[in-house]
């Protein structure tokens, strides 16, 4: 199976060069959420930089103003529970689709215990749902680094994803 990660793209690029940024107010505190999000981090840079930034602040209002100055210019993909929802499948088809747009970099944040303001939510590129469920802070981490990491090999036609 050809693999996707290094097919040309659209404009000569490959979808393997889009960039993950991952921003999250605050960093995983329990030990189990820690070794998750460590591990599939890890996993992920076999196919993407991934760059992260861990931002704080006292208010909704400020993490949100304070994700939305760490994404910069790249497309924001919210995490959400008002967004769209994807199979891995779906997940990896609109990774690819970015990569082959020539997008350079995509921006993933979590938000706070409040989540994020309508303002940000606006402004957003796409609102990521990982499901009805509410999920504690730090398991959505590690959801969200084994998504893009599952992601990722079903792109590359490697086995982890047995679907």
């Amino acid at each position: 199976m050809k693999s996707a990660a290094g097919r040309p793209g659209a404009r000569g690029g490959r979808v393997r060069d889009v960039r993950l940024h991952l921003i999250t107010v605050g960093e995983p505190k329990l030990a189990y959420a820690r070794a998750g999000w460590d591990e599939y981090e890890k996993r992920l840079r076999r196919y993407h930089k991934v760059q992260v930034t861990r931002v704080t602040g006292k208010t909704q209002a400020l993490e949100s103003e304070a994700v939305r100055r760490a994404a910069g210019r790249a497309p924001l993909v919210l995490l959400d529970p008002r967004g769209r929802q994807f199979t891995s499948e779906g997940l990896s088809a609109y990774l690819d689709a970015q990569g082959v747009a020539g997008v350079g970099e995509l921006a993933f944040a979590i938000g706070g215990p409040d989540g994020h303001t309508d303002e940000l939510r606006a402004g957003a590129h796409l609102l990521w749902g990982l499901g009805q469920l509410t999920l504690p802070h730090d398991l959505a981490m590690v959801v969200l680094t084994e998504a893009l990491y599952r992601a990722s090999t079903i792109s590359a036609g490697e086995p982890y994803h047995r679907g």
